[in-house]
């Protein structure tokens, strides 16, 4: 729960930024590297684990249900796992803060170990809806039971005969299809998901890096996801890469601050995540990406960026599950294109933090920019040259909203203010002082 006071920020038109910048670690990797490591079999070793308060509740959470967990230093954690089936009933309610990805993923492991348990969340998270996997994980045998529409507090009845799914997602959903193959490690058989398109595949890379027998075959525009259950995952090291989402942020910023050059090393570039780099691309962006390498399973390289004029493109639906986090950000770049930029197919940002889709179309129009909504599609109408700015961005316990918010506020005309930065915290921990370390003027009101 939230009892923090808000805390206002004011971003102001700034030099050029400089600089080489280190961002968080990939968050939903991190989520995913703990939960693993507590159904593996023996000590797990993870570097560069993101410590801020999303993940820290997945680790509280995973202690609780029996595993052991030691901070060994700055991102450095050992994990002694419980093996598969081996989870202990939590003797309290399991409080996920603001993240949803560790609610829905803990769902899918709960949901086939035979224990009683409760998830709750801060006000955000309990808006939030859970029955696109609560559904789905009834069928193996799990019991749930919730306030309306599926939504936290969720009490959980799991199942120790989990029966095998053979499901096709209704959405693109990466959080609905590890949910399912979770809950799957511990189903005798195969449990098999269908996507209609392509989401991230964090969850299906790190299963297989931890000794799980996991196929992966295309399907029409989609894939099919084949995994044999009650395999013996074994511990294992695993070195988290940076975050694309947080890399977003000051990656824009030098886009739009004129005269800017921006190093950003060791970034995650997972092909199913890149889709705003290809988009910033199309848009006129000048992004270099150097020393491409793997780390745990996860490609990796170091970004440099250097300010340039954009363009508006049309960003197709299909995109959007390759970018899903990144749309906020994306209309900060699209209010200083030329051009109207229109991103389709944004119906899954109604049920994050906020309805990002409006959220982000107010933001936008606090701040003078031409901005309108038609059906599921965002689009930016960009001028070429500075917005006005000088508006109160209301953030909505959203921190990508308030984050994109101060990044629009150094590039235009008057400075941008937020309502609250309290849970930028959420998932990029010293955005703040990373952002000023580049000459970024960011500062309380």
């Amino acid at each position: 729960m939230n009892s923090i006071a808000p805390q206002k920020l004011i971003a102001r038109p700034s030099p050029a930024l400089r600089g080489s910048v280190s961002i968080p670690a990939d968050k939903s990797i991190s989520h995913r590297a703990l939960m693993l490591a507590a159904l593996a079999v023996g000590e797990s070793r993870i570097s560069g684990l993101l410590e801020a308060e999303d993940v820290l509740r997945t680790a509280d959470a995973v202690r609780a249900l029996g595993a052991e967990l030691e901070r060994v230093g700055p991102g450095v954690w050992h994990v002694a796992g419980r093996g598969i089936g081996g989870l202990v009933e939590p003797e309290n309610v399991l409080d996920m803060g603001n993240s949803g990805t560790a609610a829905r993923l803990l769902c899918g492991i709960l949901a086939s170990h035979p224990l009683f348990a409760v998830l709750t969340g801060d006000a955000s998270l309990r808006r939030r809806p859970m029955r696109r996997v609560t559904e789905p994980l009834g069928r193996i045998g799990a019991q749930f039971l919730g306030r309306e529409g599926g939504r936290l507090p969720l009490a959980i009845i799991g199942t120790g005969r989990a029966l095998p799914l053979d499901y096709r997602l209704e959405v693109a959903s990466a959080q609905v299809k590890s949910a399912i193959l979770l809950a799957g490690l511990n189903a005798r058989g195969l449990t098999v998901v269908e996507e209609p398109e392509p989401t991230r595949d964090h969850s299906e890379n790190m299963l297989r890096y931890f000794g799980a027998e996991i196929v992966v075959e295309p399907k029409g525009k989609g894939r099919l996801i084949t995994l044999r259950g009650q395999p013996e995952l074994r511990g294992a090291e695993i070195a988290v890469p940076g975050d694309i989402s947080s890399a977003a942020f000051p990656l824009v910023a030098a886009l739009i601050v004129p005269g800017s050059e921006v190093e950003i090393p060791k970034v995650g570039l997972n092909p199913l995540r890149t889709g705003l780099l290809f988009t910033l691309a199309e848009m006129g962006a000048e992004i270099a990406i150097e020393n491409e390498r793997t780390m745990g399973g996860e490609k990796v390289g170091d970004l440099r960026v250097r300010a340039a004029p954009l363009r508006g493109v049309d960003v197709p639906a299909e995109r959007a599950p390759s970018m899903i986090d990144e749309y906020p950000i994306l209309a900060v770049a699209a209010a200083f294109a030329e051009g109207t930029t229109r991103m389709r197919g944004l119906q899954e940002l109604r049920v994050k933090e906020s309805d990002r889709l409006a959220s982000t179309a107010r933001m936008l129009a606090a701040n003078g920019v031409a901005v309108e909504i038609a059906g599921n599609d965002l689009m930016v109408h960009g001028s070429g040259k500075p917005p006005p700015g000088g508006g109160l961005v209301a953030t909505e316990m959203d921190h990508r909203i308030a984050m994109s918010a101060l990044v629009l506020g150094l590039a235009t005309k008057e400075p941008v203010a937020i309502d609250d930065s309290t849970f930028i915290e959420t998932s990029f921990p010293r955005f703040v002082a990373l952002m000023q370390s580049l000459g970024a003027k960011i500062s309380r009101e």
